[in-house]
């Protein structure tokens, strides 16, 4: 009998989409999805402080500002509807700078304390698991043909490699199920 690899409860993923880099950014959208797979996404309406804009993040998120005005929930909605769903969690990233950066920047702003921990994804990653990543992060995105590009995609994304590459098997679907759920 061939041997399986034993089920695993994939830790929570964050990704958070940016006006651009540098000390004068902002977060824009933040997507996570949670190890049973709900995925949660929000566009955060900027601050009127928040004016750095750089063009070539938008032509990579495609999200212009406009729409975020229009359409996205005050930096204290979307700071407590993360707490809400991650209170007391560690949560993993693949850009731990960045993001740690945008949620002190979220949370400031909506003058909240965090209620959870970030953490570097390549913390979970060896020397081997690290070699096979990006090439694995290639395939994860082609076979998941996402039409658009939005944090809690890459989250799932990001997910979804780990899991390939620890050589792991996950009771979760591989569709993104939105956290519609009260929480």
């Amino acid at each position: 009998m061939p041997a399986t690899a034993p089920a695993f409860r994939p830790p929570p993923i964050l990704d958070i989409e940016a006006s651009g880099f540098g000390p004068s950014s902002y977060p824009i959208e933040v997507g996570l999805i949670l190890p049973d797979g709900c995925t949660y996404c929000s566009l955060i309406r900027p601050l009127d402080a928040w004016t750095h804009w750089d063009a070539s993040a938008e032509a990579i998120h495609h999200v212009a500002r406009s729409t975020l005005v229009a359409h996205g929930r005050s930096p204290a909605d979307v700071a407590h509807a993360l707490n809400l769903r991650l209170h007391g969690q560690t949560i993993y990233c693949d850009a731990w700078y960045h993001d740690f950066t945008w949620l002190g920047r979220l949370f400031d702003a909506a003058d909240l304390p965090q209620l959870f921990r970030l953490e570097d994804i390549r913390s979970l990653l060896g020397e081997t698991d690290m070699e096979v990543w990006h090439a694995t992060k290639t395939d994860i995105l082609a076979e998941l043909g996402l039409q658009r590009h939005r944090a809690s995609n890459d989250a799932r994304v990001l997910q979804q490699t780990l899991l390939r590459v620890k050589g792991w098997t996950a009771p979760i679907p591989a569709e993104a199920q939105p956290c519609d759920r009260p929480v």
